[in-house]
């Protein structure tokens, strides 16, 4: 089972729109069994808050089912338990290495990395732009699971 952490600023906006954007991924190609997939933040301002608006809107815009979310911070542990923990920008990656030390295994790296276009996903809460977040994280995790796919052939 390949277990992912998505991780952001907050896990109200990005990463929980990415946690579920990959799920939904998994299940239409069926693999849901083989796949562990969460979010989590960097800092602790949103500890316990429901998803942003925006994040829960363009999810049911698009069809996307998720589940009932509160926003928790990544811990030290974390890099234990998981084989990916994808930031969404730079500032996510190095607020990760912070938290959980260094990077010994490479399993920390930016969403956008996977494409052929690697940059930042800006954060939303900022911008107000959930279009473009959607599309940079819907392409992020799209060129992510093929990724997978092809690790495991």
């Amino acid at each position: 089972m390949t277990k992912v952490l998505f991780v952001c600023l907050g896990n109200i906006c990005r990463s929980p729109m990415a946690e579920f954007v990959f799920k939904d991924m998994v299940n239409k190609k069926g693999l849901s069994n083989d796949f562990f997939i969460e979010s989590a933040a960097t800092s602790t301002e949103e500890i316990g808050n429901t998803m942003h608006i925006g994040t829960r809107r363009k999810l049911q815009e698009k069809g996307i089912d998720f589940t009932e979310h509160r926003a928790r911070q990544i811990k030290k542990e974390d890099y234990q338990k998981y084989d990916y923990i994808i930031g969404m920008e730079k500032s996510n990656i190095n607020n990760i290495i912070r938290i959980i030390g260094q990077d010994e295994n490479n399993k920390i790296c930016r969403l956008l990395d996977f494409t052929k276009n690697p940059k930042d996903i800006a954060d939303p809460w900022y911008t107000g732009n959930f279009d473009i977040t959607y599309e940079e994280i819907q392409k992020g995790c799209k060129a992510f699971l093929d990724y997978c796919i092809k690790e495991k052939n």
